[in-house]
């Protein structure tokens, strides 16, 4: 039989290692599901239920294995429900190719049914985005398209009309010759040029208090990092995207930074002389050391992010562990260890105050317990996804990165309702490996029809639910941020254990800290798809860890104007303060 056009992108996007499309059918690709389904031995087809949930997958499977993520959707809306999974991609820098449908080719821009031309919808989200306009024209852009998608590690795009797709090889141009494209991927050395690192050395080595600032791009430099931290006498504090970039509990970091950070990091670069970024972009610009305050380098692969945040002096466009293994010589050890040894003691505290809310025992169950509970739990090599809200906060915070576990979440888009796709993809990329979700009520019903999705393919994911029924972080920053009482928040209580279950899948819940973590065993123990229904104390506030003067005044400002629940809030925030005195 011979080839049709369909066939020939399959086929060419599996030269490039894709093994997995994360998708809903639709009459607008049926070319290219029949070429699936033809293939169903060397590509995994994974249905979703939802469009939006197959972009969350691809990205989130790019983020853990490093490999393209490929979604398709169908013509109109299918494509237009993958938009926002793909500015997931977009913004955290995750190669992910989306192969969209179309209308009859002459039809198109003809008031015809679903007659959305997506390759001009997909331009702003796109590195590479494109229409086939023929069989002859699909291994070229297909070919591009994955190598433009790795290598400026974005979304690629390719539209395809649905008659084009049953089309046969046929007759090309005579200047389109056949085979003229490679899957061949090129690696560059991802290293800085030398009198860059020279300068950068010198910066570094003349500062006294120098803090590590770490992100996503740093994430497989773990060793590189603690043998810097320790060379400059430098506490590392990592973006949320980082969080898996060194162990929680090792000797040099401080944890986290931002809203969802901790205390010792914040003062860490408030105190700070020299600021070294590594494959970080952190965009809350308020957190970092005021411009003047201290010299700064900073890695990144893309030229374009030096010097984006913070004014630096010297940047390196390299990869971050190929980077730092070349500068870590030229560095000298540093003798005062002061600076360092303060953000230790501060962190030894920051962990104590962790631990002291983790195990609390009042009642209702603070959310804190449950990220506490589970952290104890996993494994050392245990996937985490979590996904937007008040849910991050607890992520972010309460549960210790070990090395060998991996941690994501939609960071610079911070979109809801990732957090289920993100757990589905990982178990797909892992089957071996724990996959867990740390979710919130909120977010995870956006998408819950996926967990349909896990139990028909009877992946063993976990899924906390963290039930609080509220829009908590949108709550608390209607009070924090404006000074105004909450509006428009709270979600309709659902049964989530009658959910699971209906579903065919395994459902608990926990609502008594003494038990959470016996029901969370029991979880964790099940073997096929689990869901955990966790109910908390709705009026425990995700406070940043230094609340400034400002965010004091508008929550005093909240609870003056009219707050429905002042004074349970009011309360909890007392008896959590007290306690912790104690």
């Amino acid at each position: 039989m011979a080839q049709t056009a369909a066939d020939i992108l399959i086929d060419t996007i599996h030269d490039w290692g894709v093994e997995v499309i994360f998708g809903l059918p639709g009459d607008g690709i049926n070319g290219i599901m029949e070429a699936l389904r033809k293939r169903r031995e060397e590509i995994r087809f994974i249905q979703v239920r939802h469009e939006e949930a197959a972009a969350f997958m691809a990205c989130a499977y790019a983020k853990y294995t490093g490999k393209l993520g490929v979604c398709v959707a169908t013509s109109g809306p299918g494509g237009i429900h993958l938009l926002n999974g793909l500015y997931d991609a977009k913004l955290d820098g995750q190669p992910v190719l989306a192969i969209t449908g179309h209308h009859f080719h002459d039809l198109i821009d003809t008031h015809a049914q679903q007659d959305v031309d997506l390759d001009r919808v997909f331009e702003d989200v796109s590195v590479y985005n494109t229409r086939v306009m023929g069989p002859a024209h699909v291994e070229n852009v297909a070919d591009l398209a994955c190598r433009t998608a790795f290598s400026y590690r974005g979304v690629a795009h390719i539209n395809f009309p649905t008659d084009l797709q049953e089309q046969e090889r046929g007759p090309r141009s005579k200047r389109n010759v056949v085979d003229h494209t490679s899957d061949v991927r090129a690696h560059s050395a991802r290293l800085p040029a030398e009198d860059a690192m020279a300068r950068a050395a010198v910066v570094l080595n003349a500062g006294k208090k120098i803090a590590i600032l770490c992100g996503r791009g740093a994430l497989d430099a773990s060793d590189e990092l603690e043998a810097l931290a320790d060379r400059l006498g430098a506490p590392i504090v990592k973006a949320l995207l980082g969080k898996a970039a060194v162990p929680d509990m090792g000797p040099y970091t401080t944890g986290g930074i931002g809203l969802l950070g901790t205390k010792p990091s914040q003062e860490a670069l408030e105190e700070c002389d020299t600021l070294f970024m590594v494959g970080t972009s952190f965009p809350y610009i308020e957190f970092l050391p005021k411009p003047g305050q201290a010299r700064g380098v900073q890695i990144d692969l893309d030229p374009a992010r030096i010097g984006l945040r913070y004014p630096v002096e010297v940047g390196l466009v390299g990869d971050c562990q190929r980077t730092l293994r070349e500068l870590l010589p030229k560095l000298e050890k540093k003798s005062d260890r002061s600076f360092l040894q303060r953000a230790q003691a501060g962190a030894k505290e920051w962990w104590k105050l962790m631990e002291t809310r983790g195990t609390s025992r009042d009642r209702p169950m603070k959310p804190q317990v449950v990220a506490w509970e589970l952290g104890k739990r996993l494994t050392d090599t245990a996937i985490v996804s979590s996904d937007s809200g008040t849910i991050a906060t607890w992520f972010a915070r309460q549960i210790p990165a070990r090395r060998g576990q991996m941690y994501s979440l939609s960071g610079t888009l911070a979109t809801m309702a990732n957090g289920l796709p993100y757990t589905i993809a990982a178990q797909i990329a892992y089957p071996e490996r724990q996959c867990v979700g740390f979710v919130g009520d909120g977010g995870f019903t956006m998408l819950m029809g996926e967990f349909l999705t896990a139990v028909k393919y009877r992946l063993p994911i976990k899924i906390v639910v963290i039930k609080n029924n509220t829009l908590g972080m949108i709550k608390w920053e209607q009070m924090v941020f404006l000074g105004n009482p909450e509006y428009g928040v709270e979600l309709q209580p659902m049964d989530f254990v009658a959910f699971a279950r209906a579903c065919g899948a395994t459902g608990f819940a926990v609502d008594d800290p003494e038990r959470c973590g016996a029901i969370l065993d029991q979880a964790l123990e099940t073997p096929g798809p689990v869901l955990v229904e966790a109910t908390v104390d709705p009026f425990v506030p995700p406070l940043p860890a230094k609340i400034n003067f400002d965010q004091a005044k508008h929550f005093a400002e909240a609870l003056a104007r009219g707050e429905p629940n002042r004074s349970r809030i009011a309360w909890t925030i007392l008896a959590d303060r007290v306690r912790e005195m104690i």
